[in-house]
C-alpha cells in the first residue's frame, strides 16, 4: 500500500493509506486509536489507556499490554517498521502517546476548521461551510466502539461539538432562508440526541421553514411523549416556543414574509416568537394520556432530500387521481433496492395537501430482517389510537377493528401510507371503505387482489434510466459528479440503474474525502460484477437482498443460487429445469415464485436477473452449495442446450 495516511473518527473508526483500508486489529487497538484521534494530536497517557481498556480489574501486566497494542498499531500504519522501533506517526513521549495528524488527514480537524470558518462568515457562504462540516459526520464519534450504549467522555465531548455546530448551522440557515441545505444534518443529529430540547426545537423550526409544518407538529408530539416517558418532564421553554410558532397557521411556515425566505427571529426562552408577550404564554400542554393527538395525525416519514427522476410515474399518478377517476389505492411494487419506499414517501408529501384530515403511516415489516411481520390487528390498533379512539374503546376482534376504522374514515379525507407489505391479506383490512381517502402501499411482490373494481391501481417500479441515475448522483455529489463524467458513466453501468446501489456509492464517496469518483469506478470495474466492488457498502446490498431471499421456499432458494451458473443474461424455463434437475412444470412454478420479487420476465417467455442480484446469488451459491453439485448443474445445462 502506498499513499498518505488518513483517519476518521466522526462515525466508525477508520484508517486508510491512499485509497486502501487499513485493518485496525482488535477492539482494544481500535479503542486506543479512537482516543488518540479524538484528542486530535493531543497526548494520551498510559494511565488513561489502561482506564479505557480495563474499567476494573486490569491484569498485572497491563502496562506491557498497552505497549504491545501500541506497537501493533504502529506496524499497521508503517508496515516496514521493525519491532520495538519508534514510529513517525504514533509517537511516544515518556508515559504518553500521541498520533501525528493534520487538517487534511483527520476528519475531526477538517470539521473544526470548517466550523470556525463558518462562524466567521454569514449568509449563504456560512450555511455552505456548515453543510460541508456536518457532511463529514457518518454517525456518533467512534460509533462502532460504544458497547452497551456507553461512551468514553472524550467521545461524548466530540459529539457535543457536533450538536453545537448543528445549532449554529440551523440558526444561520434560518436567517439565510437556506434550511434545506442543512436539514438532513439537523435530522440526523436530532435522532442521535432525542432529549436535547434546544436541538429538537431547532428541528421543529427548520421543518416549518422548509414547508413541513405537519411533520413538525408530529415531531413535537413524539418529543413530548419521549420526555414524559423517559424523564417524567414536560417540554421546556425552547420547545414550547417552537411549537407556539407552529400553531400560528396564518403566518408563513418559517415565521417570515415568504414560505422559504428569511427564517424566524431567534426565540427568547419562555417567550412567544417575535418577542410578543401574552398572558396565555406558555400555552397549556395537552394531556397525552387522555387525548392521543390534539391535531390531525401527521405521521409521514421525511421526504428524501436527494429524490430524483420518476417523473413518468408521478405524472401517471396525477392522471389516476384526476377528477374523473375513482382511485382509492396505489400499490407500488418492484425489486429490492429499486426505491419503492422513497417514491411512496415522495408521492405522499406531494399529495398530502389534498387530504386535510391527516396522514397515517405504518411499516408492515413484510420483508424485514427480524421476520416479525406486523399483523393487521397491530396496524389497526395504532391507526385507531391515532384517530382518537382510547385503548379501552378498541375492539379485540379484527373485523370489528376494521369496521370501526372504516367508519371513522368514511367522513374524512386522509392519506394512508402502508410500507413493506407482504401480501393482500395483510393489506385488505387497512383499506378505507367509502369516503375520499387514499392508500399508498409498497411491496416487493406484485400483490394479487388489487387492480379490481375497488379502485386500487398497481404501479410497477422499474430501474432508473441512465439520465435519472445521473441526476441522482449529481444531487448527492454536486460538483464532484460534474467533474468526472466518465467515472459517473462507469458507476451507473455497474449499478445497473438500481437506486440503492447508486445511493450507497454516493454515501461511501462522501464518507471518504480522499476517495475520488474515478477511484470508486475503478474498484467497481476491478470487482468484475461482484458485490465486493462496493467496498464496505456491499453489506448493505446483501442485507437488502437477503430480506427477499429469506422469504423464498427452500426449492426456490436453491434454484436462485444456481441461476448465475447459466452463462447468458436471460434463461428459458427449460434451462432453469436443467440447472435444478427439475421437471419443467416444477421449474416454471419456481420461476414464478422468484419472479414475484427477484426476477423479471421481459415478455418473450425468458427470465432475466439484475446484475447485482446475480452477483448476490453467485456469492450465496459459492458459500452454501457443494462444488460438485454446481459443476453437475453446469453440465446439465450444456447438454440441454447442445
Amino acid at each position: 500500500m502506498t499513499g498518505p495516511l488518513s483517519f476518521a473518527v466522526l462515525g466508525p473508526v477508520r484508517a486508510w493509506r491512499g485509497q486502501s483500508d487499513i485493518d485496525l486489529g482488535t477492539r482494544q487497538q481500535r479503542l486506543i486509536l479512537a482516543l488518540l484521534l479524538a484528542r486530535a494530536g493531543g497526548a494520551v497517557s498510559v494511565t488513561e489507556l489502561v482506564d479505557l481498556l480495563w474499567a476494573s480489574d486490569p491484569p498485572p501486566s497491563v502496562v506491557n499490554m498497552v505497549h504491545r497494542h501500541i506497537g501493533m498499531l504502529r506496524r499497521r500504519f508503517e508496515p516496514g517498521l521493525p519491532t520495538r522501533a519508534a514510529g513517525s506517526v504514533l509517537i511516544r513521549d515518556g508515559a504518553e502517546y500521541r498520533l501525528r495528524t493534520d487538517g487534511e488527514s483527520l476528519d475531526l480537524l477538517r470539521f473544526r476548521r470548517l466550523v470556525a470558518q463558518a462562524g466567521g462568515s454569514s449568509g449563504e457562504p456560512a450555511v455552505e461551510l456548515y453543510r460541508k462540516a456536518l457532511a463529514l459526520w457518518r454517525d456518533r464519534c467512534a460509533s462502532d466502539l460504544r458497547a452497551g450504549g456507553r461512551a468514553h467522555p472524550e467521545f461524548v465531548a466530540v459529539d457535543g461539538e457536533r450538536v453545537a455546530a448543528v445549532r449554529a448551522a440551523t440558526d444561520a440557515a434560518l436567517r439565510a432562508g437556506r434550511v434545506h441545505a442543512v436539514l438532513p444534518a439537523i435530522r440526523l443529529a436530532a435522532e442521535h440526541e432525542p432529549l436535547d430540547e434546544a436541538l429538537q426545537a431547532r428541528l421543529l423550526l427548520a421543518l416549518a421553514a422548509d414547508g413541513r409544518r405537519a411533520e413538525a407538529l408530529a415531531a413535537y408530539a413524539d418529543i413530548a411523549r419521549r420526555l414524559a416517558d423517559e424523564l417524567g418532564i414536560r417540554p421546556g421553554a425552547d420547545l414550547r416556543a417552537a411549537r407556539y410558532s407552529l400553531l400560528d397557521h396564518d403566518a408563513p411556515a418559517d415565521g417570515s414574509g415568504s414560505r422559504r425566505g428569511v427564517g424566524p427571529a431567534p426565540l427568547r426562552p419562555g417567550a412567544p416568537p417575535g418577542g410578543a408577550e401574552a398572558e396565555s404564554w406558555p400555552p397549556a400542554e395537552p394531556d397525552l394520556s387522555q387525548s392521543p393527538r390534539a391535531e390531525a395525525p401527521a405521521q409521514l416519514p421525511a421526504d428524501h432530500p436527494y429524490f430524483a427522476g420518476r417523473r413518468g410515474v408521478v405524472a401517471a399518478v396525477a392522471e389516476l387521481l384526476s377528477e374523473d377517476r375513482k382511485t382509492t389505492a396505489l400499490v407500488i411494487d418492484g425489486m429490492p433496492g429499486v426505491g419503492k419506499t422513497t417514491l411512496a414517501v415522495h408521492l405522499a408529501h406531494l399529495l398530502a395537501g389534498r387530504y386535510p384530515d391527516g396522514q397515517l403511516h405504518a411499516n408492515l415489516r413484510g420483508f424485514d430482517s427480524g421476520g416479525a411481520v406486523m399483523t393487521p390487528t397491530e396496524a389497526l390498533r395504532g391507526f385507531l389510537w391515532s384517530l382518537g379512539v382510547p385503548p379501552a374503546g378498541i375492539p379485540a376482534e379484527l373485523h370489528a377493528q376494521a369496521g370501526l376504522y372504516r367508519s371513522l374514515l368514511a367522513e374524512r379525507r386522509m392519506l394512508i401510507l402502508l410500507d413493506n407489505c407482504r401480501d393482500w391479506d395483510q393489506v385488505r383490512h387497512l383499506l378505507p371503505g367509502t369516503g375520499g381517502s387514499l392508500v399508498i402501499a409498497t411491496s416487493r411482490r406484485r400483490i394479487t387482489g388489487v387492480g379490481g373494481p375497488a379502485g386500487a391501481h398497481p404501479l410497477h417500479l422499474d430501474l432508473l434510466t441512465d439520465a435519472e441515475a445521473r441526476e441522482l448522483l449529481t444531487r448527492w455529489l454536486g460538483d464532484a459528479a460534474a467533474a468526472a463524467p466518465a467515472a459517473v458513466d462507469e458507476i451507473i453501468a455497474r449499478c445497473g440503474g438500481l437506486p440503492l446501489a447508486l445511493a450507497l456509492v454516493a454515501t461511501r464517496t462522501l464518507g471518504r474525502p480522499g476517495l475520488s469518483l474515478p477511484a470508486v469506478a475503478g474498484e467497481l470495474a476491478a470487482a468484475d460484477g461482484r458485490l465486493a466492488g462496493f467496498g464496505d457498502a456491499h453489506a448493505d446490498l446483501e442485507t437488502t437482498f437477503s430480506w427477499s431471499y429469506r422469504a423464498l421456499t427452500p426449492e426456490a432458494a436453491r434454484l436462485f443460487r444456481l441461476l448465475p451458473l447459466h452463462a447468458t443474461g436471460e434463461l428459458s424455463p427449460e434451462a432453469a429445469a436443467a440447472l435444478g434437475d427439475l421437471p419443467l412444470r416444477v421449474a416454471r412454478g419456481l420461476l414464478a415464485e422468484l419472479g414475484a420479487q427477484l426476477l423479471v420476465q421481459p415478455g418473450d417467455g425468458r427470465w432475466r436477473m439484475h446484475d447485482l442480484l446475480r452477483a448476490y446469488a453467485a456469492d450465496l451459491g459459492e458459500e452454501h452449495d457443494d462444488p460438485a453439485q454446481r459443476a453437475a448443474a453446469i453440465e446439465r445445462v450444456h447438454e440441454a442446450l447442445a
